[in-house]
């Protein structure tokens, strides 16, 4: 590791659950991204599917590239350690008006990974900004998990609708707001969510989920995850591979499996 967190901001995520803004890329770098992304948008619709928006590390190389950047590991490996896998890959994206939203929630009540040594790396390819709908985090609270319920909201990014069942006091939520290229992380239990884009620009998002080596899936169902930097003793997720190229037939083939899995996982029954 060459980079990484300056003390002060490891401190930062240890006691607040989130650490940013974060220099990642520089701003045509963040621009190409969004290009890329609008890109490979209208390539997907010629296999009559979002072949992008989960875990598109799997069939397009710019993102499994993105995925292992020295830059975002360097940060990562601060908090996480050596041994890092990329559990998935996605993109949170608000258009201008189109009213979405994500409720308040925590990742870890629903992904069914044990442990801890768990973040997410949200890297803005747009301004992420309040008037844009960017993330907001309460600080501390990803000490305990709380209470959830399923809403299946169709204008809520996330896969099942799901909101915390108890109060939030917004008083003390925190905006994320970063320019193109910037980047937060943020801890597995941490509440999060966020409001409508009301502003002329699109807010794009890529958010990576990365994991330790030693985290386990804990549902029972065989998982799956790539390594994208130092070595895997535990052998507890299988291992993917990057694509070749973008949109590679081997990659294609397993896709539908691969996100089948996830899918099982993401939408069992959660006590």
């Amino acid at each position: 590791m060459t980079g990484g967190l300056t003390a002060a901001q490891i401190a930062r995520c240890e006691d607040d659950g989130f650490v940013f803004p974060i220099d990642i890329l520089t701003r045509d770098e963040a621009k190409t991204c969004h290009q890329l992304y609008r890109d490979a948008l209208r390539l997907s619709a010629e296999h009559d599917q979002n072949l992008v928006n989960v875990k598109g590390h799997l069939v397009l190389k710019w993102i499994a590239d993105l995925a292992r950047d020295a830059r975002i590991l360097d940060a990562v490996e601060s908090v996480l350690g050596p041994n890092i896998l990329c559990w998935t890959t996605n993109f949170f994206v608000k258009e201008p008006g189109d009213r979405t939203f994500v409720s308040w929630h925590q990742d870890a009540t629903y992904w069914g990974l044990g442990g801890q040594q768990i973040c997410s790396a949200w890297l803005a390819f747009t301004p992420s900004n309040r008037e844009s709908g960017c993330m907001r985090v309460i600080p501390g609270s990803h000490r305990k998990l709380v209470p959830h319920a399923d809403t299946f909201d169709d204008r809520n990014l996330l896969s099942r609708g799901q909101e915390i069942s108890v109060e939030v006091d917004e008083d003390n939520a925190v905006d994320i707001e970063l320019e193109p290229g910037q980047m937060s992380l943020h801890h597995v239990q941490i509440v999060h969510g966020s409001d409508s884009n009301n502003s002329p620009l699109p807010r794009i998002g890529f958010v990576i989920r990365y994991i330790s080596t030693e985290v386990e899936q804990t549902t029972g169902f065989r998982d799956s995850a790539m390594l994208v930097r130092g070595e895997d003793r535990f052998g507890h997720f299988d291992l993917e591979t990057a694509p070749t190229s973008d949109f590679d037939p081997n990659a294609l083939a397993h896709l539908d499996e691969l996100r089948e899995k996830r899918r099982q996982i993401l939408y069992r029954e959660v006590s």
